[in-house]
């Protein structure tokens, strides 16, 4: 009985992989949340600078803050393995990179319980380091939604995007289906609408409680031709996702407008790799082939599973591009 009463409501989950900058800060907004019912889960991924140490005289001082050391194996499998020794009702995801409001959890909390919500959402500031400039997310929407119309919003991803970490999911969205991360980068997209799928309702608040950091070796700042595959496979995912679900032609102008902003970011990520080398040629060769691959994503008789299955990849690197990268 006692270690049922014992069982906190939520689960934070944080992969962690050297940010001895940022992982103070980050778990100090944890400490300091009004919502008391909680468990930090921290998964050191084989950090090698002292961000093990961090965590470790965090959780020396707060019996609520648990710490996992595994072997470098990425963010992906150190979700999993959190998920696996989490308590919570709930679950939240924040990146170790990131911090949160002090009413964070509460608000997400009682969204969920006050409107019967699979999930709630709320909005987030860019905080960018170098010069601690606040910038809040400009695209909004708020209130009560059914499954139809959070999934719409989602697949838009641009009022509810594909953002793991600025929600809370009723922990039975992950159990109950056996909902994992796959190893690879932009595994958020491809996995959010599988999670929104079986999702009753979703609630958003419209105000921003996360802030989200941006520095020199964030994600979107350090994108490589790999992430860009990433980012296109998970397009791939996510269609394969509603196939399997039997909701493809439901959903499908909604993909369709996330293939289309995907379009767009792409672009700007293969301008940028091929900037930093200092080298375009094969530039059009690469912009060609992620249209033609987004494109062909929106096509009837796309074979999805094979393209899940077979992971080609799409764009390459700007040295090694040479005259076979035909373009169909």
């Amino acid at each position: 009985m006692a270690e049922k009463e014992n069982t906190p409501e939520i689960s934070v989950i944080i992969p962690v992989y050297n940010v001895e900058k940022f992982i103070g800060r980050c778990l100090l907004s944890l400490v300091g949340q009004t919502f008391r019912s909680y468990e930090v889960i921290a998964v050191n991924d084989g950090s090698t600078d002292s961000s093990g140490d961090i965590l470790r005289s965090f959780a020396e001082k707060y019996d609520f803050i648990k710490v996992i050391d595994q072997k470098n194996a990425g963010a992906s499998k150190a979700r999993n393995a959190a998920i696996r020794a989490a308590r919570g009702k709930y679950f939240s995801f924040v990146d170790s990179d990131d911090y949160v409001a002090p009413t964070f959890l509460e608000e997400l909390y009682y969204a969920c319980k006050d409107y019967d919500a699979d999930i709630s959402c709320c909005y987030y500031y860019f905080h960018y380091i170098e010069n601690d400039l606040l910038l809040e997310y400009p695209f909004r929407c708020k209130g009560v939604l059914d499954r139809t119309q959070a999934m719409k919003k989602l697949l838009h991803d641009v009022q509810i995007q594909s953002l793991l970490w600025n929600k809370l999911y009723r922990r039975e969205l992950f159990t109950d289906y056996n909902i994992t991360f796959p190893s690879m980068c932009f595994e958020d997209i491809a996995t959010l609408d599988k999670i929104f799928l079986h999702a009753n309702r979703v609630v958003v608040l419209d105000r921003p409680l996360y802030y989200y950091n941006q520095h020199a070796s964030s994600t979107l700042a350090t994108i490589s031709t790999e992430k860009i595959n990433d980012f296109v496979q998970s397009m791939a995912m996510v269609r394969l996702s509603l196939e399997g679900n039997g909701v493809y032609e439901k959903y499908k102008k909604s993909f369709k407008a996330m293939l289309n902003k995907t379009c767009g970011c792409c672009h700007l990520y293969i301008m940028q790799i091929h900037a930093e080398k200092k080298c375009f040629r094969g530039f059009l060769a690469n912009i060609r082939r992620v249209d033609r691959i987004l494109r062909e994503l929106s096509e009837e008789d796309f074979d999805t599973s094979a393209f899940v299955r077979e992971r080609p990849d799409i764009v390459a690197e700007p040295q090694k591009l040479e005259k076979d990268y035909s373009v169909r």
